[in-house]
């Protein structure tokens, strides 16, 4: 199918989209970063190891370890947070602590456990002082995602929290106006869905309805994609 005519077809789907554009001196991401490196052709594995040794920016220098991600390696649904966070960073896993036991919590209320999806992260190393990723920080980062992405194929992203969503659509439209829409990452237009950081639901309970709407859209998307 032409690119031209996919696009027609996504726009009339309500699906927006995300994609790479090319300039005279080569390709340039939405974002500004350009010459990024990109991670085709490693396994898992290998993925790993690039990770853990990565000093591609400065938060190498005040991480505890790197938090690649965990789960199934052949699941359907990818969740992804913004940043690990400092139990996050003790352990080397993400989404553990208070929240993480919320997203599971997410999780079970549709029917899937912890260990049917994989979990991972915008950004591999914690900020100082948690404090939001920075523009360069996420752009050397993202080949990593990428190419995890490339290789669990999933049908579903699960963007949680507005950094998260923000982040891989390149926007910066408030987390509620972009929910309950599907939105699409990468080359092979994954289906994304955005929804509330378990952080924030635990501040904030009374979104936790809101997050439960989201949830069940987000399982009718992936119902509705074939692998």
């Amino acid at each position: 199918m032409k690119q031209s005519v996919r696009k027609d077809y996504l726009a009339a789907l309500g699906i927006e989209t995300w994609a790479l554009r090319s300039t005279a001196e080569g390709t340039q991401r939405e974002d500004g970063a350009e010459g990024a490196q990109r991670e085709d052709g490693a396994d898992w594995a290998e993925l790993r190891a690039r990770v853990a040794a990565c000093t591609r920016c400065a938060l190498s220098a005040t991480r505890t370890q790197t938090v690649f991600g965990v789960g199934n390696l052949e699941a359907e649904w990818l969740i992804v947070g913004e940043a690990p966070g400092a139990e996050e960073d003790r352990r080397g896993e993400p989404f553990v602590g208070r929240a993480g036991q919320l997203l599971n919590s997410m999780l079970r209320a549709i029917g899937l456990a912890r260990e049917q999806v994989y979990i991972a992260n915008v950004l591999k190393c914690r900020p100082p002082g948690n404090r939001d990723p920075s523009p360069a920080e996420s752009a050397e980062c993202l080949p990593y995602l990428e190419r995890q992405i490339a290789l669990l194929k999933p049908k579903i992203m699960l963007a949680v929290g507005r950094i998260s969503a923000q982040k891989l659509l390149k926007t910066d439209t408030p987390l509620g106006r972009m929910r309950l829409k599907v939105h699409s990452f990468g080359l092979n237009q994954v289906p994304l869905v955005v929804t509330y950081h378990p952080a924030y639901l635990l501040r904030t309970p009374a979104d936790k309805r809101k997050a439960w709407e989201d949830l069940k859209f987000a399982r009718e998307v992936c119902a509705s994609v074939q692998r």
